[in-house]
């Protein structure tokens, strides 16, 4: 398999990686690619090399960058918008899901508080469940901090390696 074609793969299947978590197949494409290039892709480049339209290009990476995980940059000599992905783009899209996953603890933190100031009987079985609910991201939340502090450790080794590997 040639380089183009291992990238034009690895482009697709990140886009079915996408679609998997409920996400746009072209959002993961557009990130597959930026994964593949070292050097920023512009619209015109990044339509280019998945044979798609600049309109959705342009809303999605605009999406992407508002959820921090490309960035606009900039280009010597170039007027128009470059993109690359952000330094830790695997550790920012971990973190965009925790911080959903707060989100949901916080729904059954406040349906918690609501159940016990209710006016009347609340049925055993719905209480049960926020209880369950609360616990679960409570647990959840503690070890997604747990996680990040190894995945930080484990980048940090990862970046070490690569130093020393570009010294020799």
């Amino acid at each position: 398999m040639t380089v183009n074609e291992l990238k034009q793969a690895f482009i697709q299947d990140f886009g079915v990686g996408y679609q998997v978590f409920g996400l746009s197949r072209l959002m993961g494409q557009i990130m597959g690619l930026l994964l593949c290039e070292e050097e920023p892709q512009s619209l015109d480049a990044i339509t280019e090399g998945l044979c798609v339209s600049k309109g959705p290009v342009s809303q999605i990476t605009r999406r992407l960058s508002d959820h921090r995980l490309l960035r606009k940059a900039w280009v010597p000599g170039s007027r128009r918008g470059h993109y690359v992905a952000v330094d830790d783009v695997f550790g920012q899209a971990y973190a965009n899901s925790a911080a959903k996953q707060g989100q949901n603890h916080e729904l059954a933190r406040r349906y918690r508080e609501q159940i016990a100031q209710a006016d009347e009987e609340v049925p055993e079985y719905f209480r049960r469940r926020v209880e369950e609910m609360a616990a679960f991201y409570e647990l959840m939340l503690e070890h997604q901090d747990a996680f990040m502090d190894a995945w930080r450790r484990r980048r940090a080794e990862l970046a070490a390696a690569s130093a020393a590997e570009d010294l020799s």
